[in-house]
């Protein structure tokens, strides 16, 4: 009755003890693995869990299907990705040459404002302070409050001879 009990509760090779180790060693190995993933999606975010995921598989087809599915949102998301990228570039380039533009016409003003005062300097009187530009630069002050130039009032110095 033992002996019938024993085939009944193990199977006929209950008593194989190769086959008892194999099934120890296949149980740890799939407790190790549920370990594995737990530990995985209690670290990673939305995702990440997907590659943990995706690589518990039953059979290989469903394993090419989960990873054609990745590849495409991976492609999806570098495409738009360089596609936000070339925007940008062309913003930046377009900004670019806005700046250009705003410099040379700056540069062009400069220039003329620098040949109208050399112009005008020779018919300003010598007894007046703006007749030398490089003292008016020196004492003109930036006023941040207003955003411009604060010049010294124009002076014309009388010298009276006893």
């Amino acid at each position: 009755l033992q002996m019938l009990e024993r085939q009944v509760v193990g199977g006929e090779q209950a008593e194989n003890k190769d086959l008892k180790e194999k099934r120890k060693r296949r149980k740890k190995y799939a407790d190790e693995r549920r370990m594995q993933l737990v530990a995985a999606l209690q670290q990673s975010n939305e995702d990440s869990s997907d590659w943990v995921l995706l690589k518990v598989y039953d059979s290989i087809q469903e394993e090419v299907r989960a990873k054609s599915k990745l590849l495409e949102k991976m492609q999806e998301k570098l495409q738009a990705a360089e596609t936000e990228i070339k925007d940008l570039q062309s913003e930046f380039e377009l900004e670019k040459i806005d700046y250009l533009g705003t410099i040379r016409r700056l540069e062009r003003d400069l220039l003329l404002f620098q040949q109208l005062l050399d112009q005008v300097q020779s018919l300003v009187r010598r007894d007046c302070n703006y007749s030398n530009l490089e003292k008016i630069k020196r004492e003109s002050v930036w006023d941040e409050e207003s955003g411009c130039w604060k010049i010294p009032e124009p002076v014309v110095q009388k010298t009276r001879l006893p």
